[in-house]
């Protein structure tokens, strides 16, 4: 026997833990108050903020301060409900739950904006309040194991259950870890009824306007990005502005966002395509007669008061307003169809000191990002070089689903026997064959249309 006196653990331990029960649980107060005015904060051109704090996961139960839960809920309510979020309507939905007081009163919603260093690093603040209410929660999952434990109820395989199911449940709350992925099965179930749907010839995607090109791309798909590349004057937006209408028709949610047109530019090509008027006709001085001004009032009652597209001119060509516009889309009717034109004029928060490849590259990479955290499609216009070759290729390439080239024979041969046609040329398919589509361009109108419509 060994001559060391070992304290009785019947008596110790418990006197330990209840030391332990009186210690201050894990909590940054500062950082729930600067989560909090962050969310309040994130109007105009930090909406876009509001989005990435709520995407940390962060929830009411997770403060410490049960004020602040109070009004983490209020701020959800009042964005669900639409409104702009600030301390006025928060305090307006707080005093209608009957809950301001417990709050803290409409001065310390004021306080916890003031309480904010910088908008932009909200999602930060969300985080460290997380890691403190998972500290939180695994002391509380070791208390109720030391208690069950001590108490000397049950055995050893109640132990060893509650054991188990304590350690299962703090680590499936871990901020930011993922959830066990699917089983082969479950993905099979779904890829079967995805595949009575092909087989049944319904539409897989949504349409790009062109009959061919739907048919070997399946459409497009959410999650997914269309590069479609052409020297300048080629027709590429015009392609774009098509597809951004032809999918809106069928009831997607399409946003186009140009850096390069205006927006009565932008509606001066669609009302061409779409009423069969000459674009030059939209453009010069009485250069409509009353059939086309019949045309236009028809398009305005039939098509554009119902058509579900949105057109986007930023102020400043900055991926981040792209972003936060997108997001926008999503929080009110929904986003299918996001539409960039074009990447190379694009600019992100490390454009001036990056190379432009690297530059063109963090676009490409945000853009598809993008389209799977807002589950849209995006379609990206790229310039091409004089040679041929997209202008940082490498990285829009890899980042693209569909990368499609547009080329127009008769630019070069105005006498060629092709005049009017345009080649599409799908370079990369993800959903199918590489093959070449030919249109034909009716730039008149401002449209390019299967060759069965000629």
């Amino acid at each position: 026997m060994s001559d060391i006196d070992f304290p009785d653990q019947r008596t110790a331990r418990p006197d330990t833990l209840a030391a332990e029960l009186l210690r201050t649980p894990p909590q940054n107060l500062e950082a729930e108050q600067a989560a909090l005015g962050a969310l309040m904060s994130s109007t105009g051109a930090f909406e876009r903020y509001f989005a990435e704090i709520l995407e940390t996961g962060l929830a009411a139960e997770e403060y410490y301060k049960p004020a602040h839960a109070t009004i983490h809920r209020a701020i959800c309510a009042v964005h669900r409900a639409g409104e702009p979020v600030d301390p006025i309507t928060v305090g307006a939905e707080l005093t209608r739950r009957g809950e301001l007081s417990r709050a803290g009163g409409a001065a310390y919603l004021h306080t916890c904006v003031q309480a904010v260093p910088t908008v932009a690093n909200g999602p930060r603040y969300a985080e460290i309040v997380r890691a403190r209410a998972y500290r939180r929660a695994a002391i509380e999952s070791a208390q109720r194991i030391l208690q069950y434990a001590y108490s000397e109820e049950g055995d050893e395989s109640d132990v060893r259950g509650l054991v188990e199911q304590e350690l299962t449940a703090i680590v499936a709350g871990t901020p930011g870890l993922a959830t066990a992925p699917p089983a082969v099965d479950d993905i099979y179930l779904d890829y079967v009824a995805k595949l009575e749907e092909i087989q049944n010839g319904r539409q897989v995607g949504l349409t790009y306007g062109l009959a061919d090109l739907d048919t070997i791309t399946s459409g497009m798909r959410p999650g997914n990005v269309t590069v479609i590349a052409a020297q300048s004057g080629v027709g590429k937006s015009t392609l774009a502005l098509n597809a951004a209408v032809a999918a809106a028709k069928t009831g997607a949610r399409v946003m186009f966002s140009s850096l390069e047109m205006s927006s009565t530019e932008l509606m001066q090509k669609i009302v061409a395509a779409e009423g069969s008027i000459p674009l030059h006709h939209l453009t010069r001085q009485g250069g409509l007669t009353p059939e086309g001004w019949k045309e236009v009032e028809r398009l305005g009652r039939e098509l554009f008061r119902t058509l579900p597209l949105r057109i986007y001119r930023p102020d400043q060509a900055a991926l981040r307003d792209i972003e936060s516009a997108a997001r926008a889309c999503v929080r009110g009717d929904g986003l299918d169809v996001l539409v960039v034109d074009y990447l190379q004029l694009v600019e992100t928060e490390h454009t001036r000191t990056a190379t432009r490849e690297q530059a063109v590259a963090a676009v490409s990479r945000g853009l598809k990002n993008l389209s799977v955290a807002l589950d849209c499609h995006v379609i990206a216009l790229s310039q091409l070089n004089d040679d041929g070759m997209m202008r940082e290729s490498r990285a829009i390439k890899n980042d693209a689903s569909v990368v499609i080239k547009v080329e127009r024979p008769d630019l070069d041969e105005p006498e060629s026997p092709r005049a009017g046609e345009v080649d599409i040329a799908i370079e990369k398919n993800r959903f199918g064959p590489c093959a070449t589509v030919t249109a034909a361009a009716q730039m008149h109108y401002s449209r390019i249309v299967d060759m069965s419509q000629t």
